[in-house]
C-alpha cells in the first residue's frame, strides 16, 4: 500500500481523473493529463500518465506517455516512453513501450514491440 501511495505521489494531479474501487465505468477516456483506476473499465484510454491500483481491471485499448500498473490490463496497450509492472500487475495482450520495467512477480504475456515513435495524444 505505502508504495502505491508513493507512485500517486509522483504524479501531478491536476488536469487527472480517478475511477475508484468499487465504481466501473464504460466509455472512453481521453485527457492531458493523469488517470487513476481503482475501479473496472471498459473502454478506450488515452491520457499522459496512467496507474492501475491494485484493485484496478482495464478492458480497452490504452494510450499513454507514462504508466504504472499494480493492477490488470486486458487489450493493447501503447505506452511510448515508460512502462513499469509492479510485483501485482498483469498486462495481457499487445504491448508497445519505449521502455518496460517488470518487478519480480509481475507478468505481461502476449506479443511486445518496443518502440521510438515519440508520444502522440491524439
Amino acid at each position: 500500500m505505502n508504495e502505491e501511495k508513493k507512485g500517486l505521489d509522483s504524479f501531478n494531479q491536476s488536469n487527472s481523473i480517478t475511477i475508484g474501487q468499487g465504481v466501473t465505468f464504460v466509455g472512453s477516456i481521453s485527457a492531458r493529463g493523469k488517470a487513476f483506476i481503482n475501479g473496472a473499465v471498459t473502454g478506450e484510454i488515452s491520457v499522459d500518465g496512467l496507474q492501475v491500483g491494485e484493485s484496478g481491471v482495464i478492458k480497452g485499448k490504452i494510450k499513454s506517455r507514462e504508466m504504472e500498473v499494480y493492477g490488470e490490463i486486458h487489450d493493447e496497450v501503447s505506452c511510448a516512453e515508460h512502462v513499469l509492472v509492479h510485483s501485482t500487475g498483469l498486462i495481457k495482450g499487445k504491448l508497445i513501450y519505449g521502455e518496460l520495467e517488470i518487478q519480480k512477480g509481475g507478468r505481461v504475456t502476449g506479443a511486445m514491440d518496443q518502440s521510438n515513435k515519440p508520444y502522440n495524444h491524439r
